[in-house]
Protein backbone atom coordinates (compact mmCIF):
# COMPACT_ATOMS: atom_id res chain seq x y z
CA UNK A 1 0.00 0.00 0.00
CA UNK A 2 1.18 3.36 -0.75
CA UNK A 3 1.72 5.39 2.05
CA UNK A 4 3.34 8.85 0.29
CA UNK A 5 4.55 10.06 -2.90
CA UNK A 6 8.18 9.92 -4.13
CA UNK A 7 9.84 10.56 -7.29
CA UNK A 8 12.83 8.78 -8.35
CA UNK A 9 13.73 10.36 -11.47
CA UNK A 10 12.35 13.35 -13.39
CA UNK A 11 10.31 11.30 -16.34
CA UNK A 12 8.39 10.10 -12.75
CA UNK A 13 8.22 13.92 -11.78
CA UNK A 14 6.59 14.93 -15.25
CA UNK A 15 4.64 12.00 -15.71
CA UNK A 16 0.87 12.17 -15.91
CA UNK A 17 0.08 9.58 -13.18
CA UNK A 18 2.25 6.85 -11.45
CA UNK A 19 -1.05 5.21 -10.22
CA UNK A 20 -2.32 2.19 -11.27
CA UNK A 21 -5.71 2.78 -9.90
CA UNK A 22 -5.98 6.37 -12.00
CA UNK A 23 -5.09 4.93 -14.93
CA UNK A 24 -7.83 1.86 -14.48
CA UNK A 25 -10.35 4.32 -13.39
CA UNK A 26 -9.68 6.77 -16.44
CA UNK A 27 -9.61 3.46 -18.50
CA UNK A 28 -13.19 2.62 -17.24
CA UNK A 29 -14.86 6.01 -17.97
CA UNK A 30 -13.49 6.21 -21.13
CA UNK A 31 -15.61 3.21 -21.88
CA UNK A 32 -18.45 3.93 -19.95
CA UNK A 33 -18.50 6.89 -21.70
CA UNK A 34 -18.28 4.88 -25.01
CA UNK A 35 -21.21 2.90 -23.80
CA UNK A 36 -23.51 6.13 -23.05
CA UNK A 37 -25.46 5.92 -26.51
CA UNK A 38 -26.60 2.08 -26.52
CA UNK A 39 -28.25 2.91 -23.00
CA UNK A 40 -29.28 6.70 -23.53
CA UNK A 41 -31.98 8.10 -25.92
CA UNK A 42 -31.34 10.91 -27.96
CA UNK A 43 -32.95 13.80 -25.09
CA UNK A 44 -30.09 12.28 -22.91
CA UNK A 45 -27.03 12.25 -25.62
CA UNK A 46 -27.50 15.96 -26.58
CA UNK A 47 -27.24 16.57 -22.86
CA UNK A 48 -24.24 14.52 -22.79
CA UNK A 49 -22.54 16.43 -25.90
CA UNK A 50 -23.17 20.17 -24.35
CA UNK A 51 -21.47 19.15 -21.03
CA UNK A 52 -18.33 17.86 -23.07
CA UNK A 53 -18.64 20.99 -25.15
CA UNK A 54 -18.82 23.03 -21.62
CA UNK A 55 -15.72 20.69 -20.84
CA UNK A 56 -13.80 22.07 -23.65
CA UNK A 57 -14.63 25.57 -23.18
CA UNK A 58 -13.92 25.21 -19.06
CA UNK A 59 -10.74 23.49 -19.52
CA UNK A 60 -9.75 26.49 -21.90
CA UNK A 61 -10.45 28.95 -19.23
CA UNK A 62 -8.77 27.28 -16.74
CA UNK A 63 -5.51 27.71 -18.62
CA UNK A 64 -6.00 31.45 -18.57
CA UNK A 65 -7.69 32.14 -15.18
CA UNK A 66 -7.00 29.08 -13.23
CA UNK A 67 -2.85 28.75 -14.09
CA UNK A 68 -2.09 32.08 -15.36
CA UNK A 69 -4.40 34.13 -13.08
CA UNK A 70 -5.90 36.38 -15.67
CA UNK A 71 -8.94 36.86 -15.41
CA UNK A 72 -11.27 37.04 -18.52
CA UNK A 73 -14.98 37.87 -18.50
CA UNK A 74 -14.83 37.57 -22.35
CA UNK A 75 -15.34 33.47 -22.76
CA UNK A 76 -19.07 34.25 -24.95
CA UNK A 77 -16.90 36.51 -27.31
CA UNK A 78 -14.55 33.89 -28.28
CA UNK A 79 -17.24 31.57 -28.24
CA UNK A 80 -19.04 33.75 -30.94
CA UNK A 81 -16.22 33.80 -32.83
CA UNK A 82 -15.68 30.07 -33.13
CA UNK A 83 -19.28 29.22 -33.95
CA UNK A 84 -19.52 31.79 -36.55
CA UNK A 85 -16.01 30.84 -37.86
CA UNK A 86 -17.29 27.11 -38.52
CA UNK A 87 -20.18 28.05 -39.73
CA UNK A 88 -19.16 30.29 -42.09
CA UNK A 89 -16.64 28.55 -43.29
CA UNK A 90 -19.04 25.77 -43.68
CA UNK A 91 -22.01 27.01 -44.83
CA UNK A 92 -20.77 29.79 -47.39
CA UNK A 93 -17.05 28.76 -48.55
CA UNK A 94 -17.93 24.93 -48.25
CA UNK A 95 -14.60 23.46 -46.06
CA UNK A 96 -14.74 20.23 -44.80
CA UNK A 97 -14.82 20.17 -41.22
CA UNK A 98 -11.44 18.72 -40.47
CA UNK A 99 -10.31 22.65 -42.29
CA UNK A 100 -13.16 24.58 -40.51
CA UNK A 101 -12.68 23.47 -37.03
CA UNK A 102 -9.38 24.43 -36.11
CA UNK A 103 -9.56 27.04 -38.80
CA UNK A 104 -12.47 28.71 -35.82
CA UNK A 105 -10.44 28.19 -33.08
CA UNK A 106 -7.10 29.82 -34.95
CA UNK A 107 -9.39 32.87 -35.89
CA UNK A 108 -10.16 32.76 -31.87
CA UNK A 109 -6.45 32.46 -31.42
CA UNK A 110 -5.29 35.31 -33.35
CA UNK A 111 -7.79 37.39 -32.46
CA UNK A 112 -7.03 37.06 -28.49
CA UNK A 113 -4.12 39.04 -29.45
CA UNK A 114 -6.42 41.83 -29.21
CA UNK A 115 -7.54 41.17 -25.59
CA UNK A 116 -4.08 40.20 -24.73
CA UNK A 117 -1.88 43.01 -25.64
CA UNK A 118 -3.71 45.16 -23.26
CA UNK A 119 -3.57 42.83 -20.99
CA UNK A 120 0.61 43.01 -20.74
CA UNK A 121 0.04 46.08 -18.52
CA UNK A 122 -3.65 45.14 -16.64
CA UNK A 123 -4.51 42.47 -14.15
CA UNK A 124 -7.32 41.58 -11.49
CA UNK A 125 -10.78 43.92 -12.36
CA UNK A 126 -9.13 45.95 -15.28
CA UNK A 127 -8.62 42.59 -16.92
CA UNK A 128 -11.71 41.39 -16.30
CA UNK A 129 -13.70 44.92 -17.45
CA UNK A 130 -11.23 44.92 -20.73
CA UNK A 131 -12.26 40.82 -21.43
CA UNK A 132 -15.82 42.09 -21.55
CA UNK A 133 -15.57 44.78 -23.37
CA UNK A 134 -14.55 42.60 -26.35
CA UNK A 135 -16.85 40.22 -26.02
CA UNK A 136 -19.79 43.25 -26.24
CA UNK A 137 -17.53 44.34 -29.22
CA UNK A 138 -17.59 40.76 -31.04
CA UNK A 139 -20.97 40.66 -30.47
CA UNK A 140 -22.04 44.13 -32.26
CA UNK A 141 -19.62 43.38 -34.98
CA UNK A 142 -20.99 40.20 -35.68
CA UNK A 143 -24.59 41.74 -35.91
CA UNK A 144 -24.03 44.61 -37.71
CA UNK A 145 -20.96 42.94 -40.35
CA UNK A 146 -24.02 41.29 -42.63
CA UNK A 147 -22.28 40.81 -45.48
CA UNK A 148 -19.76 38.37 -43.64
CA UNK A 149 -21.74 37.65 -40.55
CA UNK A 150 -25.55 37.90 -42.27
CA UNK A 151 -26.07 39.69 -39.40
CA UNK A 152 -29.52 38.84 -37.21
CA UNK A 153 -30.44 36.63 -39.68
CA UNK A 154 -27.51 34.39 -38.57
CA UNK A 155 -25.87 31.28 -40.34
CA UNK A 156 -27.60 28.29 -40.84
CA UNK A 157 -25.08 24.98 -41.30
CA UNK A 158 -25.93 22.54 -43.68
CA UNK A 159 -25.15 19.02 -42.97
CA UNK A 160 -21.68 17.53 -42.13
CA UNK A 161 -20.14 14.65 -42.58
CA UNK A 162 -17.32 12.63 -41.18
CA UNK A 163 -15.72 9.51 -42.68
CA UNK A 164 -19.21 9.41 -44.10
CA UNK A 165 -21.43 9.91 -40.70
CA UNK A 166 -23.91 12.37 -40.91
CA UNK A 167 -23.30 14.79 -37.56
CA UNK A 168 -26.63 16.04 -37.74
CA UNK A 169 -27.18 12.61 -35.56
CA UNK A 170 -27.10 12.77 -32.12
CA UNK A 171 -25.08 9.74 -31.59
CA UNK A 172 -22.61 10.44 -34.05
CA UNK A 173 -22.14 14.35 -32.92
CA UNK A 174 -21.78 12.55 -29.03
CA UNK A 175 -18.87 10.33 -30.60
CA UNK A 176 -17.16 13.39 -32.30
CA UNK A 177 -17.45 15.50 -29.45
CA UNK A 178 -16.29 13.17 -27.04
CA UNK A 179 -13.19 12.57 -29.30
CA UNK A 180 -12.59 16.18 -29.32
CA UNK A 181 -12.71 16.71 -25.93
CA UNK A 182 -10.48 14.03 -24.93
CA UNK A 183 -7.82 15.24 -27.10
CA UNK A 184 -8.56 18.54 -25.64
CA UNK A 185 -7.92 17.47 -21.84
CA UNK A 186 -4.78 15.31 -22.74
CA UNK A 187 -3.09 18.42 -24.24
CA UNK A 188 -4.26 20.64 -21.28
CA UNK A 189 -2.62 17.62 -18.93
CA UNK A 190 0.31 17.81 -20.80
CA UNK A 191 0.79 21.85 -21.06
CA UNK A 192 0.35 21.55 -17.24
CA UNK A 193 3.39 19.43 -17.24
CA UNK A 194 5.72 21.24 -19.78
CA UNK A 195 7.73 24.48 -19.36
CA UNK A 196 4.99 26.41 -20.34
CA UNK A 197 2.91 25.45 -17.57
CA UNK A 198 5.19 26.22 -14.68
CA UNK A 199 6.02 29.25 -16.11
CA UNK A 200 1.77 30.02 -16.10
CA UNK A 201 2.02 28.90 -12.46
CA UNK A 202 4.98 31.20 -11.48
CA UNK A 203 3.02 34.56 -13.18
CA UNK A 204 -0.62 33.25 -11.49
CA UNK A 205 1.55 33.10 -8.10
CA UNK A 206 3.60 35.98 -8.47
CA UNK A 207 4.69 37.59 -11.56
CA UNK A 208 7.60 39.99 -10.04
CA UNK A 209 9.12 36.69 -9.17
CA UNK A 210 8.57 34.89 -12.47
CA UNK A 211 10.24 38.18 -14.25
CA UNK A 212 13.43 37.75 -11.71
CA UNK A 213 13.72 34.16 -12.80
CA UNK A 214 13.72 35.15 -15.93
CA UNK A 215 10.28 34.37 -17.51
CA UNK A 216 9.53 36.56 -20.28
CA UNK A 217 6.00 37.85 -18.74
CA UNK A 218 4.92 39.03 -22.48
CA UNK A 219 5.11 35.60 -24.38
CA UNK A 220 3.76 33.67 -21.59
CA UNK A 221 0.89 35.84 -21.00
CA UNK A 222 0.16 36.40 -24.65
CA UNK A 223 0.51 32.54 -25.33
CA UNK A 224 -2.05 31.73 -22.47
CA UNK A 225 -4.34 33.61 -24.55
CA UNK A 226 -4.01 32.30 -27.53
CA UNK A 227 -4.24 28.52 -26.40
CA UNK A 228 -7.05 29.22 -24.14
CA UNK A 229 -8.46 30.98 -26.75
CA UNK A 230 -8.12 28.05 -29.45
CA UNK A 231 -9.68 25.78 -27.40
CA UNK A 232 -12.68 27.76 -26.78
CA UNK A 233 -13.27 28.82 -30.41
CA UNK A 234 -12.60 24.80 -31.10
CA UNK A 235 -15.69 25.03 -27.94
CA UNK A 236 -17.93 27.66 -29.64
CA UNK A 237 -17.63 25.54 -33.51
CA UNK A 238 -18.54 22.35 -31.38
CA UNK A 239 -21.67 24.54 -30.39
CA UNK A 240 -22.52 25.68 -33.49
CA UNK A 241 -22.18 21.83 -34.46
CA UNK A 242 -25.43 21.06 -32.12
CA UNK A 243 -27.32 23.87 -32.58
CA UNK A 244 -27.26 23.82 -36.04
CA UNK A 245 -28.01 27.71 -36.54
CA UNK A 246 -25.32 30.65 -35.34
CA UNK A 247 -27.58 33.98 -34.29
CA UNK A 248 -25.74 36.52 -32.19
CA UNK A 249 -28.44 35.75 -29.12
CA UNK A 250 -26.95 32.74 -28.12
CA UNK A 251 -23.70 34.42 -26.97
CA UNK A 252 -24.96 36.53 -24.19
CA UNK A 253 -23.33 37.41 -21.12
CA UNK A 254 -24.55 34.71 -19.51
CA UNK A 255 -22.13 32.11 -20.99
CA UNK A 256 -18.74 33.92 -19.92
CA UNK A 257 -20.50 34.05 -16.23
CA UNK A 258 -21.35 30.39 -15.91
CA UNK A 259 -17.94 29.47 -17.74
CA UNK A 260 -16.34 31.47 -14.74
CA UNK A 261 -18.55 29.41 -12.61
CA UNK A 262 -17.61 26.09 -13.92
CA UNK A 263 -14.11 26.79 -12.52
CA UNK A 264 -14.79 27.78 -9.51
CA UNK A 265 -17.08 25.69 -8.72
CA UNK A 266 -15.10 22.93 -9.96
CA UNK A 267 -11.49 24.33 -8.16
CA UNK A 268 -9.29 26.63 -9.60
CA UNK A 269 -5.77 25.39 -11.21
CA UNK A 270 -7.22 22.01 -11.62
CA UNK A 271 -8.06 20.71 -15.08
CA UNK A 272 -9.67 17.81 -13.17
CA UNK A 273 -11.78 20.36 -11.32
CA UNK A 274 -12.90 22.10 -14.41
CA UNK A 275 -14.16 19.08 -15.68
CA UNK A 276 -16.14 18.56 -12.30
CA UNK A 277 -17.63 22.26 -12.81
CA UNK A 278 -18.73 21.53 -16.43
CA UNK A 279 -20.43 18.90 -16.01
CA UNK A 280 -22.08 20.06 -12.80
CA UNK A 281 -23.42 23.16 -14.18
CA UNK A 282 -24.32 21.43 -17.11
CA UNK A 283 -26.78 19.31 -14.91
CA UNK A 284 -28.21 22.03 -12.79
CA UNK A 285 -31.39 22.77 -15.92
CA UNK A 286 -31.95 19.09 -15.46
CA UNK A 287 -31.67 19.14 -11.98
CA UNK A 288 -34.47 21.64 -11.96
CA UNK A 289 -36.42 20.22 -13.85
CA UNK A 290 -36.90 16.87 -12.57
CA UNK A 291 -37.30 18.59 -9.26
CA UNK A 292 -40.80 20.23 -10.61
CA UNK A 293 -41.47 17.48 -12.43
CA UNK A 294 -41.17 15.53 -8.78
CA UNK A 295 -42.52 18.09 -6.81
CA UNK A 296 -44.49 20.35 -8.88
CA UNK A 297 -46.09 20.95 -12.40
CA UNK A 298 -43.35 21.93 -14.91
CA UNK A 299 -45.93 23.42 -17.12
CA UNK A 300 -47.03 25.86 -14.65
CA UNK A 301 -46.93 29.55 -15.59
CA UNK A 302 -44.13 30.23 -12.63
CA UNK A 303 -41.93 27.88 -14.56
CA UNK A 304 -42.27 28.35 -18.25
CA UNK A 305 -41.85 32.28 -17.65
CA UNK A 306 -39.34 32.33 -15.11
CA UNK A 307 -37.30 29.69 -15.66
CA UNK A 308 -34.18 31.36 -16.68
CA UNK A 309 -34.36 33.25 -13.43
CA UNK A 310 -34.48 30.28 -11.66
CA UNK A 311 -31.57 29.47 -13.18
CA UNK A 312 -29.94 32.51 -12.39
CA UNK A 313 -30.86 32.16 -8.65
CA UNK A 314 -29.67 28.35 -8.82
CA UNK A 315 -26.69 28.99 -10.45
CA UNK A 316 -25.52 32.22 -7.70
CA UNK A 317 -26.95 30.02 -4.64
CA UNK A 318 -24.76 27.00 -5.57
CA UNK A 319 -21.71 29.26 -5.99
CA UNK A 320 -22.20 31.16 -2.93
CA UNK A 321 -22.52 28.06 -0.95
CA UNK A 322 -19.17 26.55 -2.35
CA UNK A 323 -17.18 29.68 -2.03
CA UNK A 324 -18.44 29.88 1.89
CA UNK A 325 -18.22 26.23 2.74
CA UNK A 326 -15.83 24.47 0.22
CA UNK A 327 -13.73 27.33 -1.36
CA UNK A 328 -11.33 24.39 -3.34
CA UNK A 329 -14.83 23.73 -4.97
CA UNK A 330 -15.63 20.24 -6.47
CA UNK A 331 -11.91 18.86 -6.47
CA UNK A 332 -11.55 19.84 -3.10
CA UNK A 333 -14.58 18.18 -1.94
CA UNK A 334 -13.58 15.33 -3.61
CA UNK A 335 -9.46 14.88 -1.94
CA UNK A 336 -11.16 15.40 1.28
CA UNK A 337 -13.99 12.46 0.70
CA UNK A 338 -10.95 10.32 -0.70
CA UNK A 339 -8.57 10.99 2.10
CA UNK A 340 -11.10 10.54 4.91
CA UNK A 341 -11.57 6.93 3.13
CA UNK A 342 -7.99 6.68 3.09
CA UNK A 343 -7.63 6.99 6.50
CA UNK A 344 -10.67 5.25 7.75
CA UNK A 345 -11.42 4.21 10.45
CA UNK A 346 -9.09 7.01 12.16
CA UNK A 347 -10.04 9.72 10.14
CA UNK A 348 -11.68 12.57 11.93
Amino acid sequence: MRTGHFHRTYAELTALTDSSAVKLWTAALILALLLVPFAAGNYTLSIATAAMIAVVGAVALNLLTGMTGLISVGQSGFLAIGAYGNGILLADHHWPIWASLPAAGAIAALLSLLVGVPSLRLKGLYLAITTLAFAFIVNHVLLYAEPLTHGPNGVFLPKIFVFGYDLSRDINLYYFVLAITLVTILIALNLARTRIGRAWISIRDHDIAARVMGIDLVRYKLLAFMISSFFVGIAGALLSLQIRFVNVDVFGLILSIEALAMIILGGLGSIAGAILGAVFLTLVPEVIRIAFATFGDPSSTTYTTYVYEIRGIAYGAVIVAFLRFKPDGLIGLWRDVRKYWTNWPLAR
